[in-house]
């Protein structure tokens, strides 16, 4: 949500990162339907939560964007590499926020009931239709186009707005990406059903706190790196390919562009700063 949030603009940023504790409680109890006693706990927790966060992970998000900044203003290209080491840098900052977040989720998961899960298949059951309807079109042109239009979008957030052979050069490889939507969604699924599967089991054996935590550190690690061999192998192609897309988009930008980016990140890092204030 936060990334999300982030390349929509400064002070959109600063705006939604303030009230990021009532947006992470209505994503939350769009998918649990929190009763009475459960939202007050919840909602003092994400409070407690984003607290920790503002003060000892966004000065780090801070200096990660200033870096970041230094190598886009930098006159060498970009290699695939640099891009991935990127992605392995965001990817890890995930790391600490679960671990704070644990005893926290362990004792909202160890309250819910029966109907609340019922209510969370039926929230997968919705998303998975959503999925289906931004990324499974029928034609395949207009599957294309659907994802040509994402990456455009996501690239003009930092860049700005690209010229036409910009935009057939990241055509061109989208066209060529292995990514697979309905690799995904099975993947997707298959999580979903874990995760109810889990949460099922704690509460038939009415776990204590150190163990909830321990079970839900474990589902996490799955969600993170998928037990299944097949869909590593998968995500690994991917991956090297999105960072060899990366480096050439980047590339391709012309001054002007990179300034754009690089004046972008530099009002993100400010703002990082000022809100751990």
């Amino acid at each position: 949500m936060l990334l999300t949030t982030l390349l929509s603009g400064c002070g959109a940023l600063r705006f939604a990162y303030g009230q990021a504790p009532d947006l992470v409680y209505w994503w939350l109890d769009g998918y649990f339907d929190f009763n009475d006693t459960q939202t007050d706990r919840v909602r003092e927790d994400l409070v407690a939560l984003f607290d920790w966060h503002r003060a000892t992970q966004l000065p780090d998000y801070a200096q990660l964007l200033t870096r970041a900044r230094a190598q886009v203003l930098a006159p060498e290209p970009i290699t695939p590499a640099q891009v991935c080491g990127w992605y392995d840098e965001v990817v890890s900052r995930a790391g600490p926020v679960i671990e704070r977040a644990l005893p926290a989720a362990a004792s909202a998961v160890m309250s819910l009931s029966p109907g609340q899960l019922q209510h969370v298949q039926r929230k997968y059951n919705k998303v998975n239709a959503n999925f289906r309807d931004d990324y499974l079109q029928p034609d395949p042109k207009d599957r294309l186009e659907a994802a040509v239009e994402r990456v455009v979008d996501r690239t003009e957030s930092l860049y700005g707005g690209l010229d036409a052979a910009q935009v057939e050069r990241i055509t061109r490889l989208v066209a060529a990406s292995p990514f697979d939507p309905e690799v995904w969604l099975a993947e997707r699924q298959q999580r979903q059903r874990d995760a109810l599967a889990t949460v099922r089991a704690l509460l038939a054996e009415k776990a204590p706190p150190d163990q909830a935590q321990a079970v839900l550190r474990a589902l996490m690690a799955r969600v993170q790196r998928s037990p299944r061999e097949a869909y590593r192998q998968y995500d690994e192609r991917l991956r090297t390919y999105n960072c060899m897309v990366g480096a050439q988009v980047h590339n391709a930008m012309s001054r002007e562009q990179r300034q754009v980016a690089a004046d972008r990140l530099k009002g993100w890092s400010d703002d990082f700063r000022a809100m751990s204030r």
